[in-house]
């Protein structure tokens, strides 16, 4: 073997300084384009069906032709198919279709979101390789029900494939509505549309991983998905602003890794000078748990650890695009939680914004340590209405509510409920969770004003959310979502293709729209 000696310029140059990864680029692709979305009022020839039934299976007004829909109700009359929600039965080549898929709804007298679009999506996903047109048939909806058809469509039709080196081609043919409605296209695409574009945006900030998605990359994709819109300013605050204004907790958290930490702030004003809601997201884009290091099994997913900060930027993302007639301020906490040489330690204490002291028991009790700078900052600077933090916060909410709701916490009664019915409508649901006066006895610190955690099981998501609030200044209406069971789906939903669920969005969409006048 023959050995080669390296220059000092050479050595110099191995690894440039400021790199951080390893400088190889993963992909410059893009994903997969979606099926586009339109609407026209007569059935494409040759295209797949979607119709949604009641459990009465009455055709007449489905949009089939006479013959079509008695062979369709004779096929599911013999698989004892019932039309109970939600359920589907895929039927082959009847009256000139490749596919037919029939999918229970519920018997409406009004156009609901969350059961129409889930109607649309869970047929969808049964014919998501389908190589042709796909049309949705809403004749026996109430009027009005086609843009939530739509929306359900574009939802189920996510896919993230950019990171593949030989991504399978998907199809691309149009999911066709077919509706007489007046009005149901621009209805979409000027609203429920552009709802639909933040929750995949925020399903892309969650489902990148961590080597390419990092505080400072998470601001350049929110700006790029904001240029041009209209009524939006971006404040984005670096180390050293941070620094300056004492923010101790946030950038505590950051301070083991060589990716610096972020605060980013999107604000859109639509209603003039009245006082904003401000959504504000735990966005830990890597957490390793810091020198309280976490087991290796699992560790993966805390890619998604800004799955919060993604819900809140996606929020007003949503409201900004669609033009809401109302003020909103997104939030996000930005930071990468590692073990590294200079990371802080379980004992040390730090300083927030507004002066309170932190005892630091475990390096993994971060999220709460970043969002206590982030509330601060937020209510100094925007001087809010209402303030909701949003995070993937606990374990013990997840011990508690299992993957069906996230815990709401809140010292408000208005905020708490307006936050569940928004929740309610678009089935992101929420379960309402104690703040009990004996949580600050837990948190006690013997040497600052609160410890960020404490040894031993109970109350965990409790004891957490004590935390927020009790460093989230009065007399601001404050609330908290622990998303940490809800973040990803392990299988598909009716809306959601198997992987992160962009949960927080359609909530945050439809509490901005609470407060619009």
């Amino acid at each position: 073997m023959i050995a080669t000696a390296l220059s000092t310029p050479a050595l110099a140059q191995d690894r440039p300084a400021g790199l951080a990864g390893s400088g190889v680029v993963t992909s410059s692709r893009d994903n997969s384009p979606q099926r586009p979305i339109r609407f026209a009022a007569a059935v494409p020839a040759g295209a797949a069906l979607i119709v949604p039934v009641t459990a009465s299976m009455d055709l007449s007004a489905s949009g089939l032709p006479a013959g079509t829909a008695a062979a369709v109700a004779a096929a599911a009359k013999a698989a004892r198919y019932e039309g109970k929600p939600l359920s589907t039965l895929k039927l082959h080549d009847i009256g000139g279709h490749p596919a037919i898929v029939l999918v229970g709804v519920e018997k409406l007298a009004q156009p609901k979101e969350a059961a129409l679009a889930d109607a649309a999506g869970k047929a969808m996903l049964a014919l998501r390789d389908q190589p042709s047109d796909i049309a949705i048939l809403g004749g026996r909806l109430p009027a009005g029900s086609a843009p939530y058809l739509a929306y359900g469509a574009a939802l189920a039709g996510y896919r993230y494939d950019r990171l593949k080196s030989e991504p399978k081609a998907p199809p691309a043919n149009p999911v066709v509505v077919v509706s007489a409605e007046a009005g149901a296209e621009a209805a979409y695409a000027g609203d429920l549309a552009h709802v639909a574009s933040a929750v995949r945006f925020a399903r892309d900030l969650v489902t990148t991983p961590a080597n390419e998605l990092y505080p400072e990359s998470f601001v350049a994709a929110v700006q790029r998905e904001l240029k041009g819109v209209p009524n939006v300013k971006v404040t984005v605050l670096d180390e050293a602003q941070m620094r300056a204004l004492g923010m101790g907790t946030l950038l505590g958290v950051g301070q083991g890794s060589r990716r610096p930490s972020r605060l980013l702030a999107v604000e859109y004003r639509g209603a003039g000078d009245t006082a904003p809601i401000a959504l504000v997201g735990k966005g830990i884009t890597f957490d390793s748990g810091g020198i309280s290091i976490k087991p290796a099994s699992g560790m993966w997913e805390m890619k998604g650890d800004m799955s919060g900060a993604a819900a809140a930027i996606g929020g007003v993302i949503a409201a900004a695009k669609r033009g809401a007639k109302a003020n909103v301020i997104g939030v996000a906490a930005l930071a990468e939680n590692m073990p590294g040489g200079g990371a802080q330690r379980p004992g040390d204490v730090v300083r927030t914004l507004n002066g309170k002291t932190v005892e630091v028991i475990n390096t993994d009790a971060e999220g709460r340590l970043v969002l206590a700078d982030a509330n601060q900052w937020t209510i100094r600077q925007y001087r809010p209405a209402a303030l909701v933090n949003i995070a993937t916060l606990t374990g013990a909410i997840v011990a508690a509510l299992g993957e069906e709701y996230s815990g709401l916490f809140a010292r408000n009664e208005e905020l708490a409920g307006r936050l569940t019915k928004a929740a309610s409508g678009v089935g992101e649901d929420l379960w309402r969770m104690p703040l009990h006066p004996s949580y600050a006895e837990d948190m006690a610190s013997e040497i600052a004003d609160i410890r960020n955690s404490k040894e031993g099981g109970r109350a965990g998501a409790g004891t957490a959310a004590h935390f927020i609030s009790f460093l989230t200044p009065e007399p601001t209406a404050w609330a908290h979502i622990d998303m940490a069971a809800v973040d990803r789906a392990e299988s598909d939903l009716p809306t959601v293709p198997k992987g992160p669920r962009g949960y927080g969005v359609r909530l945050f969409d439809q509490l901005v729209r609470s407060y619009e006048k």
